[in-house]
C-alpha cells in the first residue's frame, strides 16, 4: 500500500464507483463529495495541577439532506479533520442504508483520554460542547458515543447543552444513561445489529451458527457485546483481542467470563486466562483459520499488506472503515463475503433513532419492543442490499453504497438547491 491511508479518499473512491453503476451524473452527487460544514475548535482545559492545555476539537456535518445530522464523538490521539470527515460521510450512508431520517455527522477531540482524570475529561467535554453549541440541537445535530466516549460523556454533553438553554433537552444526544432519557437496548444495539446481519447472511448461504468459528478484533462495546450475542446463538468465538493482547482457543473462549474480567481490569483483556487459552501475536488474529472475522476496532485494519493472508470466508465489519479499498479488491478476488460497516454496524444508530424519538415524545419503550424493531429494520436493510448485490452482481459494500447514494440523491433532487 503506497502512501498514507486516507479514509475520506477511500470513501470517495467507493462512492464514485457506486454513482457510475447507478448511472448518476457528477452534478447529481457533487455536493456529497464534501461535507456541508466543518468546525474546528480550540478546547481549553484547566488541568488538575492548575496549568492550561489546549486540545484540537472537530465537528463535521456531512449531509442534512434527509434530516438532522447524527454521529458519534471520539476522544483519540489520532483524531483529525480528514478522519472525522470520512466518519461523518459513512454516517450519512449508514443512516440511508437503514432508511432512518438522519444525515451524517461526526466529532472528535485529539487527545489521549487515558492520561486524564475524570475531572479533566469532564471539563474538556463541557468546553468542547460549549464551543460547538451553535450547530448542536435535537433538530440540527445529535451526538452519540464513539471511541473512548460513553454514556457518562453523553450525560455531560446533555447537561451542558441544557444549562445553556435553561431547560432539560434529553434529545440533544443519544447513548445517554437510562436515568436521564437513555433507551433500553442502546448499549447492546451495535453488537446486536452486527449479529442480526450475520444471521441474515447465513440464511442466504444455508449455513448454521453452530458450524462457524469467529475471530473478534477489538473488545470494546461493539466487539465484546457482539461476540457474546454471537456465542449465545451458537457461534464458536475462537479468538478475541484488544490493544493489550490477543487470545486464541480453538474450542471457543468463554466470552462472558472475558467481559467480566475486562470490566474489573481497566477494560483490558491482558491477564485473562482459562484452560486451553493461548496468547498469540496481535497481527495473527486477522489471519487465523476461522470462518468469520469480526473487526470491531479502528479503521484501516484489513489492508493491502494483510488481505492476501486472510483465511476467513466472511467478514462482518463492526468498526467503521476497517477495510481499505485495496483490501476489498483482494478479498473480492478470494471470494470473501464482506458485510460492510454501513450495514453491519448500523444497529447503534437505529436504536439511537429510537432513543431520540422516545425523547421527543416523552416516552419510554420496553426492551423487547426495541430489539424486535431493531431486528425488523436490520432485516429489511439487509434484504435491500442483498437484492442490489444480486441484481447488479456487485459486492455487498458496493450494493450498500448504491442503495444509500440513490436515497440521498433522490432526496436532494426533491429539495433542490437553495436559493
Amino acid at each position: 500500500m503506497s502512501g498514507k491511508y486516507d479514509p475520506f479518499q477511500n470513501m470517495l473512491d467507493v462512492l464514485d464507483v457506486a454513482a457510475k453503476k447507478l448511472g448518476l451524473a457528477y452534478n447529481d452527487y457533487a455536493s456529497l463529495r464534501s461535507s456541508e460544514r466543518e468546525l474546528i475548535v480550540s478546547v481549553q482545559v484547566v488541568m488538575d495541577d492548575g496549568h492550561t492545555e489546549v486540545f484540537k476539537g472537530y465537528r463535521v456535518q456531512h449531509s442534512s439532506t434527509r434530516g438532522p445530522c447524527k454521529g458519534g464523538i471520539r476522544f483519540h490521539p489520532k483524531a483529525d479533520l480528514n478522519e472525522v470527515n470520512a466518519l461523518a460521510a459513512w454516517m450519512t450512508w449508514k443512516c440511508a442504508v437503514v432508511n432512518i431520517p438522519y444525515g451524517g455527522a461526526k466529532g472528535g477531540i485529539q487527545v489521549d483520554p487515558s492520561q486524564m482524570s475524570e475531572g479533566e475529561l469532564r471539563r474538556m467535554t463541557r468546553r468542547y460542547t460549549a464551543m460547538i453549541l451553535p450547530i448542536l440541537g435535537p433538530e440540527k445535530d445529535i451526538p452519540a458515543p464513539d471511541v473512548n466516549t460513553n454514556a457518562k460523556v453523553m450525560a455531560w454533553i446533555m447537561d451542558t447543552f441544557s444549562m445553556m438553554k435553561g431547560y432539560a433537552v434529553p434529545a440533544v444526544v443519544t447513548g445517554k444513561p437510562l436515568e436521564i432519557g437513555g433507551s433500553l437496548g442502546r448499549n447492546e444495539a451495535t453488537g446486536r445489529g452486527a449479529m442480526f446481519s450475520l444471521l441474515n447472511l447465513l440464511k442466504k448461504l444455508d449455513r448454521k451458527p453452530e458450524d462457524m468459528t469467529v475471530a473478534v478484533q477489538g473488545f470494546g462495546n461493539v466487539g465484546s457485546i457482539g461476540a457474546k450475542l454471537m456465542q449465545e446463538k451458537g457461534f464458536t468465538i475462537a479468538a478475541i483481542g484488544d490493544a493489550s493482547c490477543t487470545l486464541y482457543k480453538k474450542e471457543g473462549i468463554n466470552v462472558a467470563a472475558a467481559i467480566a474480567y475486562a470490566e474489573q481490569n481497566g477494560k483490558l483483556l491482558k491477564g485473562y486466562t482459562e484452560p486451553g487459552l493461548a496468547v498469540i501475536p496481535t497481527e495473527e488474529l486477522l489471519e487465523l483459520d476461522v470462518d468469520i472475522l469480526f473487526p470491531a476496532a479502528l479503521e484501516n485494519q484489513i489492508n493491502a499488506n494483510n488481505a492476501k493472508n486472510i483465511r476467513a470466508k466472511i467478514i462482518v465489519e463492526g468498526a467503521n472503515g476497517p477495510t481499505t479499498k485495496e483490501a476489498d479488491e483482494i478479498l473480492q478476488q478470494k471470494g470473501v463475503i464482506v458485510i460492510p460497516d454501513i450495514l453491519a454496524n448500523a444497529g447503534g444508530v437505529v436504536v439511537s433513532y429510537f432513543e431520540w424519538t422516545q425523547n421527543l415524545q416523552s416516552l419510554m419503550w420496553d426492551e423487547d419492543y426495541i430489539n424486535a424493531n431493531l431486528e425488523k429494520v436490520m432485516k429489511k436493510a439487509f434484504e435491500e442490499v442483498w437484492r442490489i448485490h444480486d441484481e447488479y452482481q456487485v459486492p455487498m459494500r458496493m450494493a450498500a453504497y448504491m442503495l444509500a447514494l440513490d436515497r440521498v440523491v433522490k432526496a436532494k433532487k426533491l429539495r433542490g438547491i437553495f436559493p
